[in-house]
């Protein structure tokens, strides 16, 4: 007997949307497509990977994967390689800084092509290797199977990604009729870009899975704080409602449609900047820092062994956690004290004070941020309301931001409907993908383990 066809899978991504700002959401008539979804679905408070920041987490929700595996450390790291520094977009003036040219290379094509681990296998392709149409809208880490000629003349080169590829513009493997993606991106351009090309996709049904990608609302958060920026939510929100209208109609859209709904981070307000360059100016050292999580790689000419410099961090307040390897052991350093950490088969052993990592999942997700070969020697994690300064001195002070272990900057909304099981990591969305569709989850995820 033949078995059923699985519904097609939306995944939606609104960046850096915070579990209570989609709680309140999930009961505003102001935000009809959330509360809709919410109603139908089930929710739970999730987590995020170290650092919690877009780059290292959308590779995390494309393979199932941390860092470890997928290779993505930061959104700005040091390539040890190359010897050069990796600019994903901290800030406009912060790509100057690194070179403009080459920071556009690496956020669009490199980090894809070279910088995204071999080991690494994206939803896109195991899907579309078991015969799926995948498609994408605006999501950074695309890599798939299907070679798309660029949409714009100024770009020389092609992408491979998903059959149905729709990149700011850049990429379009469909003519849609979208507008502009970019101009006006305070005004909800970007997500207007990504309804436009989620209704036509809808409405042909052009699809078996797709990632509806909506970037607005972080930008706004960022410049205002995660509490105000409700007009930006509804913007998102408007971008999902188009394709329930263009399914038929909320009950339409239940029955052709499962959905998973989550963020790739959180977001929580600064109100202090600190310049982690300033602690390793003598050092020989480079320091790579942006939002709330800065790294720190040993040269040829470093004075200190590793222990040392993170002892520098010591007196500093802003530092709520610094991390490195010694011989088979991660260490947890503040204020002098440590926490000792390693996996074992029935868990983790440590030794220190367990204080030191309270936060959800801390253990796991230190350990893999460590353990990715392109991490700095150190990894520290921003304090309550501390932002490191980027490579140009740029933050968000008085707006919001990301990337430490804390939990407002690493929880997340993770809602499923008509799926038997939920996800509780944002690592378990593309395993739960793929075994929607009854594709085997590659070896290196823990399948449903962390479903609910």
């Amino acid at each position: 007997m033949p078995h059923p066809v699985p519904k097609k899978l939306i995944l939606i991504v609104i960046d850096g949307l915070t579990p209570a700002t989609f709680e309140r959401a999930a009961e505003d008539d102001r935000t009809p497509a959330l509360k809709f979804l919410a109603a139908n679905g089930a929710y739970t408070r999730g987590i995020s990977t170290f650092p919690s920041l877009t780059p290292v987490c959308l590779s995390s929700i494309a393979t199932g994967a941390h860092p470890d595996v997928h290779r993505i450390p930061h959104l700005v790291w040091y390539h040890r390689g190359e010897r050069r520094v990796v600019e994903y977009g901290s800030s406009f003036a912060a790509i100057r800084a690194a070179g403009t040219r080459q920071a556009i290379l690496d956020a669009i094509f490199n980090m894809n092509e070279q910088h995204l681990g071999t080991e690494a296998v994206t939803v896109f392709e195991a899907l579309e290797d078991a015969g799926f149409t995948s498609a994408a809208i605006n999501f950074t880490c695309y890599r798939g199977r299907t070679r798309h000629a660029p949409a714009v003349p100024a770009v020389a080169r092609p992408a491979y990604g998903p059959r149905r590829f729709f990149f700011y513009n850049l990429f379009e493997s469909d003519e849609t009729g979208a507008p502009l993606a970019v101009f006006g991106r305070s005004v909800g351009s970007v997500d207007a870009y990504a309804a436009a090309v989620g209704r036509w996709l809808v409405t042909r049904d052009g699809f078996d899975f797709l990632v509806h990608y909506l970037p607005d609302y972080d930008f706004a958060s960022h410049v205002a704080g995660p509490d105000a920026a409700e007009e930006a939510l509804r913007r998102s929100d408007a971008a999902i409602w188009a394709l329930v209208e263009a399914a038929g109609g909320p009950d339409s859209f239940l029955e052709r449609y499962a959905v998973l709904l989550c963020a790739d981070h959180g977001q929580t307000r600064v109100d202090r900047a600190l310049r982690l360059q300033d602690r390793y100016a003598d050092a020989n050292v480079i320091v790579t820092a942006s939002n709330r999580a800065g790294m720190v790689y040993r040269t040829d000419a470093t004075r200190g062994d590793t222990r040392e410099l993170a002892a520098r961090l010591d007196t500093e307040p802003g530092a709520e956690a610094v991390l490195f390897l010694e011989e088979s052991e991660a260490i947890a350093r503040r204020a002098g004290e440590e926490l000792r950490f390693a996996p074992t088969a029935d868990g983790w052993e440590t030794n220190g004070d367990p204080t030191l990592l309270p936060q959800r999942d801390a253990l796991e997700r230190a350990w893999a941020a460590l353990r990715n070969p392109n991490a700095g020697d150190l990894l520290v994690s921003a304090g309550l309301g501390v932002e490191f300064a980027d490579l140009a001195g740029r933050t968000h002070l008085g707006g919001g931001s990301h990337g430490a272990l804390a939990a407002a900057d690493s929880e997340v909304p993770l809602l499923a409907v008509g799926l038997a099981a939920a996800p509780r990591s944002i690592t378990d969305l593309a395993p739960l993908a793929l075994e929607h569709f009854g594709v085997e989850p590659p070896a290196y995820t823990r399948g449903l383990a962390h479903a609910a």
